[in-house]
């Protein structure tokens, strides 16, 4: 039986070592590499070319979702599969909007999670229960050519909103982490996300472009 290659990526080392555990006990999978952040997911994606990854989204450095846009633009059959400690409605969609195949939370049980697994490699989607709904919710608004209750039209979201007021009045990334109650990798990821929606490359510019759209 030809084996499924898989590479983990998560800055947790426990976390990584209790998943290759599972992992290489399946007869039909084995752990060919690890990964500590995004940028290493990165390097070894294209050394190892393994058949399925599965990435931490918050990781230090280059994020999970981030690195899944990168790695799908050199390996597109690769899949790769998101494992979250929460659900966090713009991650998911940024996850799957770069090529992402699932998105697991981390509460997930072992063996339901192999399931999506070998599901994602037979070209299923490999998301959680909880989070479908979400999927489906934004899936019809798309179709039906609406803009959600949350985002206005430029196209930003409520949370990127917030982020962009704080970043307004000059906070660092970490100072808006701490004010809205998010991680420091969340705040970076609104903040592309922000920058490339306004077309601009700068806070400065994304101010000014907020201010004349009226959303500050």
């Amino acid at each position: 039986m030809e084996q499924v290659r898989v590479l983990l990526a998560d800055d947790h080392a426990l976390f990584r070592e209790g998943l290759a555990g599972i992992i290489n006990n399946q007869p039909d999978m084995q752990v060919v590499g690890e990964a500590n952040d995004g940028l290493e997911a990165f390097v070894k994606a294209q050394e190892l070319k393994p058949d399925l990854i599965l990435m931490d989204v918050q990781m230090p450095g280059m994020d999970g979702i981030e690195a899944v846009r990168q790695i799908k633009q050199i390996l597109p059959e690769t899949i790769i599969v998101m494992l979250t400690v929460r659900g966090d409605d713009n991650m998911l969609f940024e996850a799957l909007k770069n090529g992402a195949q699932g998105y697991l939370l981390k509460d997930i049980q072992s063996q339901y999670m192999l399931e999506m697994l070998r599901g994602a490699l037979r070209g299923e989607a490999a998301i959680s229960p909880s989070l479908a709904g979400r999927v489906l919710s934004e899936f019809r608004r798309l179709s039906k050519g609406g803009v959600s209750e949350k985002e206005d039209d430029s196209g930003l979201t409520e949370r990127e909103q917030q982020v962009l007021v704080e970043a307004s009045k000059g906070a660092t990334d970490k100072e808006i982490a701490a004010t809205l109650n998010i991680s420091l990798n969340t705040v970076k990821t609104h903040i592309r996300n922000i920058l490339s929606k306004l077309h601009v490359s700068t806070r400065r510019e994304a101010t000014r472009a907020a201010q004349a759209k009226g959303i500050l």
